[in-house]
């Protein structure tokens, strides 16, 4: 018996693996409500040597009001053009319990061409973002065609780590035990 992982599974990892988040944040998302993540993705040209792609944009996470039988699957409106890519997530993070009940929203703006590197706008930005204090916004990074991963990525890690203080906000409030 082989415990391979799938073909999509692997295909995800690799993706996964291939963003970064240049900035993290480190803040919780809300327990109950919508929380807003906003992000500047830094996406590689297709053709190396050539400009980089730099987009503004911002990720809902909600929380169902109320969850019946229909809202057990994570739903990710924006995410992927390509809809092999969206199968491919949606296969393998339906079998966490941890995004059950979720929507993400992902609502880029405008995409601006710059002719340096990955690195160096990512340290433009990390220094404009010093300047004015912020600490709410990241910073992502991805390989041409893997955008949509890169802000999943960081999507579902706030998610993960907000985790902890969401159990204890509901424990505190008389949800659990």
């Amino acid at each position: 018996m082989s415990f391979e992982p799938t073909d999509p599974e692997r295909r995800f990892r690799e993706a996964w693996d291939a963003v970064e988040i240049a900035r993290p944040v480190h803040y919780s998302l809300f327990t109950f409500g919508e929380s807003d993540l906003p992000y500047y993705l830094v996406e590689a040209a297709k053709e190396p040597k050539h400009p980089v792609n730099v987009a503004h944009g911002e990720v809902k996470v909600a929380r169902p009001k109320i969850i019946t039988p229909n809202t057990s699957q994570p739903e990710f409106r924006n995410f992927f053009e390509d809809p092999e890519m969206e199968g491919m997530v949606d296969f393998v993070l339906a079998r966490s319990a941890a995004f059950q009940h979720l929507t993400f929203d992902n609502r880029v703006g405008s995409t601006e061409i710059v002719s340096d590197s990955i690195e160096e706008v990512v340290a433009r930005l990390n220094q404009r973002l010093d300047a004015e204090e912020e600490d709410r916004v990241a910073i992502l990074t991805a390989p041409h065609g893997l955008a949509g991963i890169a802000v999943l990525r960081y999507a579902c890690e706030r998610v993960m780590q907000s985790a902890p203080e969401n159990i204890q906000e509901l424990r505190e409030r008389g949800f659990l035990p």
